[in-house]
């Protein structure tokens, strides 16, 4: 992408911010001027608005880490990571990573409207492996055989539904890990079904 003479600072602002949005991640003006070692945020903000009056950047209306690249043709959707989810033995999820992606919608179906982060290795042989950020699509309903994320006494894990006569099971995907049996009187609810994931490197 061609590019005005900029001075070298804004320049290498432009650079960083270009490295970070194609690989999916929107910085805040706090980490532009801690990657740049500015005494404050204003100093970012002055960069950022620069290069969005050059027509380098665009601001996404509305979004706290709006900035995304000009012209591209994939159509990005903004996901918040929200916590963590067990692939294993189920886990509390921590809300509030503060961490947000611009993903190309189409690497999953159907929409999600977060991301959580995997720890655990109990859904490898669907190649869910700890450290990925898998997409959820929030609903109530789920079918059996669907990969979900549900809440048991408080707790959130991944896991294969099954649904039969005798009830419900949540099926690992790694022989190491047993089945979870929902017992009756179990607080438990599916949060949502699994859309896809990322794998960050």
């Amino acid at each position: 992408m061609d590019t005005p003479d900029l001075p070298p600072q804004r320049a290498a602002v432009l650079a960083y911010l270009r490295r970070e949005l194609t690989s999916g991640r929107s910085p805040s003006l706090a980490e532009i001027a801690e990657a740049f070692g500015f005494a404050s945020r204003n100093a970012a903000q002055k960069h950022v608005q620069a290069l969005l009056a050059e027509g380098l950047l665009e601001q996404a209306p509305g979004q706290k880490r709006g900035l995304r690249l000009p012209g591209g043709t994939a159509p990005l959707l903004p996901l918040q990571v929200l916590g963590r989810v067990a692939a294993g033995p189920p886990i509390g999820a921590d809300i509030g990573l503060d961490e947000q992606l611009w993903l190309d919608r189409r690497m999953f179906s159907p929409q999600p409207d977060y991301l959580l982060k995997v720890q655990g290795d109990s859904m490898i042989e669907d190649g869910i492996v700890d450290g990925d950020l898998v997409g959820v699509h929030r609903t109530s309903d789920a079918r059996d055989g669907q990969t979900v994320v549900a809440r048991i006494d408080g707790e959130l894990t991944i896991k294969r539904l099954q649904r039969g006569r005798h009830g419900i099971r949540l099926l690992p995907r790694n022989a190491a890990h047993a089945p979870i049996v929902v017992e009756a009187g179990q607080d438990f609810a599916i949060e949502g079904v699994y859309c896809g994931l990322v794998r960050k490197g």
